[in-house]
Formats: C-alpha cells, structure tokens, sequence
C-alpha cells in the first residue's frame, strides 16, 4: 500500500513472538503488525493503515467513493483481515511445527538485525512459540482445512462482483491478497489455490513473496480441500458490483 502510494519508507523486520516486547519498547500501544510511524503518528494494522494512507494522500485511492461499494470493499477487507489471516497463519505455523528444514526460505530479503543462518539455528523455539500464540494444532489445521474451500468460493465470488481483483487494487485486495499468496507458499495447498481466481489475484498483487514448505501435511487433513479442488459452477458474493 505504501509502494501505491508513492510513499518511500524505510522497512524492519521483527521476528515472530519477539516482536511483542520490540514493538512496546518503540513506543507502539498495541503489539500487533503490521506497524507503521508516519508523520510522527504511530498506526498499527493493516486496516488502521489504510485509511491513514488515504487520509495522508488521498490519490490512488485505496477504497472507493461511492457508499455501497465502499461498504462492499470494507467488508471484504474486515473478513480478510479477521477471518482468512488468522487461518492461513494457523496452517503456515502448524506445517512449520511439523518441519522447519525450509524456515530460511521465509527470510529471504528481511532485514531482521541478525544474520539469517543464526536466526535459523535459533528458530525451534520462534516457532513453538509462534503456534502456541496462533493457537496451531491438529485440530485447528483440519478445521481451516475444511473450511478453505468455502474461503475461496467467497473470494472467487468478490473477483467475479468486482469487489476485488480489479485493476486497480484497493484495501481488500491487498488483505486478502497476501493472506491467499502465503498459502501459495504450501505445497500441499498451493494445488488447490493457484488456478483459481483468488490465486491468480494473489500472484499479481504479490508477485514476490518468500517462503516455501514442502508437502508434508497427512493426506487426510486434505481432503476436503481436494474435494473442493474443482473450480466452482456459480460462485457468489454477498457484496454487490454497484
């Protein structure tokens, strides 16, 4: 969003379950990230940037002007942000529990204040850690697992109400976005994903995107998503296109 908006910043990178203390100590009330100083303000999440984005630069728009599709854009992005996000870090983190060998993979181009091959050796108890606070089990993987395809039926169905996925991208498109490409990251879903609407939009609005698991998910907690492989007949939206 920043990039959109022609805003140069400087990026830092925090590692996962460390972060909280790091985020406190530079003066942030909350210990949530994405967070972001700008003009001296301190905003954090990514919705709460957004609108501070459009407030401090109003072009290129990041929700649209009229009422019943900016509310049809709003509601996109609070159920990216509350509903998709939380799922697609339970999955990354419960893989990663079960094989950590490609975690480097994920710090390719960060800058995280230490070098990437200590921060690998160090990474058993980041992430434990890390799915204990996304509450990444078993039983949580094979919930959001079968609720995956409905997940993408939803965000087929913005694309196909125009929503989301149009050429210029909004608010949504960039939560929902980078959630759906982190989940390109997997290969026991990436499958499933990439030709689908949803990951195609993914792919364009986050061409580079770190990280890779290879497949090691049992084959029973994918099935509901093979199942749900088959592009959908009639894909709906409950947000209008006008």
């Amino acid at each position: 969003m920043l990039e959109r908006k022609g805003i140069d910043y400087r990026r830092v990178d925090l590692l996962p379950a460390l972060h909280k203390p790091i985020l406190r100590a530079l003066g942030f009330k909350a210990v949530t990230v994405p967070a972001l100083k700008l003009d001296g303000e301190r905003v954090q999440g990514s919705r709460a940037i957004a609108r501070k984005l459009d407030e401090v630069r109003p072009e290129p728009p990041l929700f649209p002007s009229g009422a019943t599709r900016r509310a049809a854009v709003e509601e996109a992005e609070r159920w990216g942000d509350e509903v998709l996000q939380p799922a697609a870090r339970r999955v990354s983190w419960w893989l990663l529990r079960r094989d950590r060998s490609t975690i480097g993979t994920f710090l390719e181009g960060t800058r995280i204040g230490i070098p990437h091959g200590l921060a690998v050796r160090t990474a058993a108890p980041i992430v434990w850690t890390s799915a204990r606070i996304n509450r990444a089990s078993d039983e949580s993987a094979r919930a959001d697992l079968a609720a995956l395809p409905e997940m993408l039926d939803r965000i087929d169905g913005w694309i196909d109400a125009e929503v989301i996925g149009g050429p210029e991208p909004n608010a949504a498109d960039y939560q929902i976005a980078t959630s759906v490409r982190l989940l390109l990251c997997l290969d026991d879903l990436a499958p499933a994903i990439r030709d689908r609407p949803a990951g195609e939009m993914a792919m364009r609005v986050a061409p580079e995107y770190p990280g890779h698991v290879p497949p090691i998910a049992p084959p029973e907690f994918l099935e509901p998503l093979r199942r749900g492989a088959q592009p959908p007949q009639a894909a709906t939206a409950e947000s209008p296109k006008a």
